[in-house]
């Protein structure tokens, strides 16, 4: 049951990696949260942008709890971990400004802006994140061949390594919950552990779609997501809705099984019940799950890739939800986790809400 990263099918098989290396020194992984919105300048919730080194999102949290702000009173978009030089917003009660200062430390933590805003932040409130990454030894002529496919095709919108735990366990340790019913035990750690086994099965459809040709174009029953609005539709005439699929208007959905969510028909559920079966569940085992759709790419925009003395800069904009890992792959030809020191949670915008 645990899942194997790097025996994932490649969209850009055909094109040569370029191996190598990531996070040498933290400044060569730097992830900037985009917000959904900008803060209205009014209200009673002050907004923070931070830039932090060497912390992890919840030692940041845990920093502002020990300054005196309530943890039910922080809110944050996503999680960035500690290996990356990240920038987030964040956000806290007013009344706690005086506390702002005090937050800073040097060379770990900055606040680079602070503005008013009506409403507390919220998990997934952002519209994605800038990403600029330095490839150690990388050339940058296969690194651009890659990320001009990727962008014409759409980034493969596989789980990173990290949602499933060290070494790849989290899911045998949900399927056994599941086997189980409902049993004993912190009920976010048994939500948590079910999600790993959502993620695997979901990354086990994208590359089954991978396989058999059905990546960049829909089928008769799938729910396709509208990129530009996010709306979401089932299909009923794959030939008049192929060519928006080829020009990446829309895309497929994967399934994040549950008891209530956007379900597929016809073949496009066919594929979904084959996958189940492979792993010996059936959609009612996650009746304690709402379920969710996901799609299997999502678009790659303002990418460049620069060469520098000992590698490559690639920078790009991926959407919230989104791993850097999968694009990383892609480029590497190899797992980025197995290269770079931890390359954990800022490798992807932690912050869709649970399915």
């Amino acid at each position: 049951m645990r899942p194997d990263f790097e025996a994932l099918p490649y969209l850009t098989a055909d094109l040569p990696g370029t191996g190598e290396r990531i996070r040498v020194l933290p400044e060569h992984f730097q992830v900037e949260e985009v917000p959904a919105y900008p803060p209205a300048g009014e209200g009673e919730h002050l907004f923070l942008l931070v830039e932090k080194r060497g912390l992890t999102t919840r030692a940041l949290v845990d920093r502002l709890v020990a300054l005196g702000v309530p943890e039910v009173a922080i809110g944050v978009a996503g999680l960035k971990d500690k290996h990356a030089v990240a920038r987030q917003w964040v956000s806290i009660p007013v009344r706690y400004r005086d506390r702002v200062a005090a937050l800073e430390e040097p060379g770990r933590i900055r606040v680079l802006a602070a503005e008013r805003h009506r409403n507390k932040l919220k998990t997934g409130h952002l519209k994605g994140n800038r990403f600029a990454i330095f490839v150690a030894g990388a050339e940058a002529d296969r690194a651009r061949a890659v990320l001009a496919r990727l962008a014409a095709k759409g980034v493969p919108n596989y789980y990173g390594p990290q949602r499933f735990g060290l070494e790849g366990r989290n899911p045998e340790r949900g399927l056994a919950l599941l086997e189980k019913g409902k049993g004993r035990g912190r009920p976010w750690l048994k939500r948590f552990l079910i999600g790993s086994v959502q993620s695997l099965l979901f990354n086990a459809y994208l590359a089954e779609r991978i396989e058999r040709g059905l990546y960049d174009r829909v089928v008769l029953g799938d729910v396709a997501k509208k990129h530009a609005t996010g709306g979401e539709f089932l299909v009923e005439d794959p030939a008049a809705e192929n060519p928006r699929a080829a020009r990446l208007e829309i895309s497929a959905t994967g399934p994040l099984f549950g008891r209530k969510y956007f379900q597929a028909e016809g073949e496009a559920r066919a594929l979904e019940d084959a996958v189940l079966a492979r792993y010996g569940l059936d959609r009612a085992a996650f009746r304690a799950r709402r379920g969710a759709r996901r799609p299997i790419r999502v678009p790659l925009e303002a990418w460049s890739v620069e060469p520098a003395e000992g590698g490559v800069w690639l920078r790009f904009f991926l959407p919230k939800g989104s791993y850097a890992t999968s694009l990383l792959r892609e480029v590497m030809k190899k797992n980025p986790e197995a290269v770079g020191p931890g390359v954990g949670g800022s490798a992807r915008s932690r912050n869709e809400p649970p399915a």
